[in-house]
């Protein structure tokens, strides 16, 4: 990355276009459509992982896959946003972020319908693949495309973008299984129904596109040139990715083994499942709440310490009595895992222009997905050695203090053009 030898390089973007329509008429028809559009696409940034979580035993049975081909599956989301997340600046500065977010929600449409239908093991992977890239793409630019067009509503925007996740999410392990019952027991059906709500938030965002096209003229604008940030120097964006990656850390066991960890403790295969919705829906008003909340203060570093106690005394609670007042310690952990709707909170805050959110997203979500992966995959391995969740669930309480301590450190109120040029 190339680093900048005056201050002029600390802009981030040059020249400044005139606002766009969707920019300027924040409360006209197209900055509702477009608000809309977000919270259509965000709901569909996770049934993608988790409708085939939900549904992984007959998926495996139906296309004769293997345990290890089954675990890999695991892995496979973290993977596919660190590495496909880091192309989407590049792409957002070519095409336009509405563009790209576009098209990433066409990748999901397609991977999603197209899955549902293959006898492959290998053509499931990849197709999966393809879905998880514009999850991946549109993970990084969403965040981009509120800065860029609702400059001033950056915090409530957020909001609308962390719910409508945690809706979509939650919608997504709840509903899955009895979907796929009530479509005559079809895995296929199952996954493939989800394929529904991509092709609404494609439509939508496809009138956005061309609206946009035909205001501008016939062409599509792309987001203005920028000067590619040292970001490498920058503590709050390292900071940012370490803190992204040990809060995904924490998600992405939870949603694996919660249900399990309840189950052997004499809490019914229902009831463990109706935990794990309650994990989710906990953070659905929370997440629509708390980047409001944070954004009002000078830093965030009050919210990362309370979401992260929460999360100490939830697994702690899990651990050692997880029979006893379950819905207590599952309400605990939702509210450390709204740890999530901070960290997109601080992206948005921690840089001044979109350009600068593009990148700070790309790096700090990449390395927070890499950070991430090995996670669940020794929460499992301590499990098959033990027979026991108390190391599992210690690891994960554990992991938090360091979350906190690097929370403090991005939570602080600082851009990272200022410290990229120190």
């Amino acid at each position: 990355m190339s680093t900048a030898a005056d201050p002029s390089a600390t802009e981030t973007e040059s020249p400044r276009p005139a606002p766009s329509p969707v920019a300027t008429a924040s409360s006209g028809a197209a900055a509702v459509l477009l608000a809309v559009g977000v919270a259509a696409a965000a709901v569909n940034l996770r049934p993608v992982v988790t409708s085939l979580g939900a549904l992984l035993d007959p998926v495996q049975e139906g296309l004769g896959m293997s345990a290890t081909v089954a675990g890999l599956l695991a892995a496979v989301p973290p993977l596919c946003f660190a590495v496909l997340g880091m192309a989407a600046p590049a792409l957002a500065r070519r095409l336009g972020p509405i563009t790209v977010v576009t098209a990433a929600l066409g990748a999901i449409t397609a991977g999603v319908v197209a899955r549902s239908f293959t006898g492959s093991t290998a053509v499931f992977l990849l197709l999966t693949a393809l879905a998880l890239a514009g999850v991946a793409l549109a993970n990084v630019l969403l965040p981009v495309v509120i800065k860029r067009y609702f400059p001033d509503r950056v915090a409530p925007m957020i909001g609308l973008y962390s719910m409508a996740l945690s809706v979509g999410t939650s919608l997504a392990a709840a509903t899955t299984v009895p979907l796929a019952h009530a479509l005559g027991g079809s895995w296929r059906l199952g996954l493939g129904v989800w394929a529904l709500p991509a092709v609404l938030a494609l439509a939508l965002w496809l009138t956005v596109l061309f609206g946009r096209r035909e205001k501008n003229g016939g062409g599509s604008a792309p987001a203005p040139a920028h000067v590619r940030l040292p970001i490498l120097r920058s503590r709050t964006a390292w900071a940012l990715g370490a803190f992204f990656g040990l809060q995904s850390t924490s998600a992405y066991s939870t949603m694996g083994f919660l249900p399990k960890i309840y189950h052997e403790a004499g809490v019914s295969e229902s009831a463990a499942g109706v935990l794990l919705a309650l994990v989710m829906v906990v953070s659905v008003p929370v997440s629509f709440a708390l980047p409001n909340l944070a954004a009002r203060r000078g830093d965030q570093r009050l919210y990362v310490v309370v979401l992260g106690l929460c999360g100490i005394a939830g697994y702690i609670g899990l651990m050692l009595a997880p029979g006893t007042v379950p819905w207590l310690w599952a309400i605990l952990v939702g509210l450390s895992m709204c740890a999530f709707p901070l960290a997109l909170t601080m992206l948005g805050l921690r840089a001044r222009t979109p350009g600068g959110v593009a990148q700070l997203s790309a790096f700090a979500q990449s390395l927070g997905y890499l950070i991430c992966i090995p996670g669940p995959i020794l929460m499992g391995a301590l499990y098959e050695r033990t027979g026991e969740w108390y190391l599992p669930l210690g690891l994960l309480a554990a992991l938090l203090v360091p979350q906190i301590l690097v929370g403090l450190r991005a939570a602080r109120a600082r851009h990272i053009e200022d410290e990229a040029v120190r």
